[in-house]
């Protein structure tokens, strides 16, 4: 069996500590040095070669997730594992963006911590559960502005649809959007050729296929 070597980051000495410990009790896992600071993180990473890298989004006044765009750059082959407490969904998202492997909050058990350390380093990716709506979300977000970008639609078409969608007058989409009556028209037509619809009803039937509005 291999054994995967893994280098934990954190400030806590305590996390650090029992991380380490729990690790150590683990027969295919290896614990090759635990660090606080990035600069300590970076030089660990170059040094002791770890597989697997576990990773707090806070190392004192650094950015860990920073630290995981310069880990992912410069050593491709180490897996990263975000390990810490905050669930905020821009920290997942940016987390996401620079490829780490897994994102797991720290009130999982150290058990199903350890199943992540191994699922990554067969090359899986691994998410907290009550973090998967916010992926979903994410992923919504990036199809919606894929499709908007083949569309050729603008963000103020977009609105436009929205307000199509709801069942607004030409009038009314022009006071909400602060345009003339003549502008909205206009407006309207290229909303519908940009789409390859002849009518409003068409235009927002293909805008709700194609996911630019929800």
């Amino acid at each position: 069996m291999a054994t995967i070597r893994v280098l934990v980051a954190d400030d806590h000495p305590v996390v650090r500590e029992g991380i380490r410990r729990f690790l150590e009790s683990c027969p295919d896992i290896t614990v090759v040095g635990d660090v606080a600071t990035r600069e300590a993180l970076l030089s660990s990473v170059h040094n002791a070669r770890p597989d697997v890298v576990l990773l707090d989004i806070r190392l004192g006044d650094a950015d860990g997730i920073k630290a995981a765009r310069h880990i992912r750059r410069l050593y491709p082959h180490v897996k990263v594992v975000i390990f810490t407490s905050y669930a905020d969904k821009a920290y997942l998202y940016r987390a996401l963006e620079v490829g780490v492997h897994a994102y797991v909050l720290k009130n999982i058990a150290f058990e199903e911590l350890t199943e992540t350390i191994r699922a990554v380093y067969a090359g899986e990716r691994r998410l907290s559960a009550e973090l998967i709506g916010d992926l979903m979300a994410y992923f919504e977000q990036l199809a919606r502005a894929h499709s908007q970008q083949a569309s050729g639609l603008s963000e103020e078409e977009i609105q436009v649809l929205y307000l199509m969608a709801n069942g607004a007058t030409t009038q009314q989409i022009a006071q909400a959007m602060h345009w003339s009556e003549a502008t909205v028209k206009r407006r309207i037509r290229a909303v519908l050729e940009k789409l390859g619809a002849t009518t409003r009803a068409q235009a927002v039937a293909e805008a709700f296929r194609r996911g630019l509005i929800s």
